[in-house]
């Protein structure tokens, strides 16, 4: 059964517990960003992480990201990787993905079997509080692969996607996906240019190359 919650009507406590219930019994729980809506998971449930990517039409070559409650839970991604430290302690919470070098002890399902990972601290108080209270999710934004992101913008507009928790909380504040940087090589990429803008990026870290 799903479980919706409007976090403009209930409280914050009601919303965590049942975020860390979902998560702890390997449900898929939709949830609000600092820029879309995303659909995720506890990154260890792998039944709940082929879920996600059957729910979504998501091609299996395509990988999750982590998003996470903390830089300073970022950081223990980032072992050795000083660039991306940099960006995540200058950056985050914020609108950007930082991709890095896939640590052993996460799972290569999050990843697709791919070799980098996505790491996000989104800036929005709700989702680092449901974050905090689930622990890191597998994620990506909560549409239909092909289609636009859903952003709770529309009025009556609900996510078109299955899960065992909905956290409802109207449009979100940016509207736009993450600006996604990969730091995982010798030379920083930008991957796409979403709702942090470049320049910004640049000024903490130096030029990025573009694909």
């Amino acid at each position: 059964m799903v479980v919706t919650l409007d976090a403009r009507r209930e409280p914050l406590e009601r919303i965590t517990e049942a975020a860390r219930r979902v998560a702890s019994a390997g449900g898929v729980i939709i949830f609000p960003t600092d820029t879309v809506y995303g659909i995720g998971c506890d990154p260890t449930r792998e039944p709940a992480i082929a879920r996600i990517y059957a729910v979504k039409g998501r091609p299996a070559h395509k990988p999750l990201s982590l998003h996470l409650a903390t830089v300073a839970e970022l950081l223990e991604y980032t072992e050795g990787n000083q660039r991306a430290r940099q960006a995540a302690k200058a950056l985050l919470p914020g609108s950007l993905t930082i991709i890095v070098r896939r640590p052993p002890f996460v799972s290569p399902r999050v990843t697709a079997g791919g070799e980098t990972l996505g790491l996000r601290v989104p800036d929005d108080a709700l989702c680092r509080a449901i974050l905090e209270a689930s622990g890191p999710l597998a994620a990506t934004s909560a549409n239909l692969s092909g289609e636009p992101p859903y952003t709770g913008g529309e009025q009556g507009s609900e996510p078109p996607l299955d899960a065992d928790l909905i956290v409802e909380a109207g449009p979100t504040r940016r509207g736009v996906a993450s600006t996604v940087i990969d730091l995982s090589g010798e030379e920083p990429v930008l991957v796409r240019e979403g709702s942090l803008p470049r320049r910004e990026v640049e000024a903490v870290i130096g030029p990025l190359r573009t694909p």
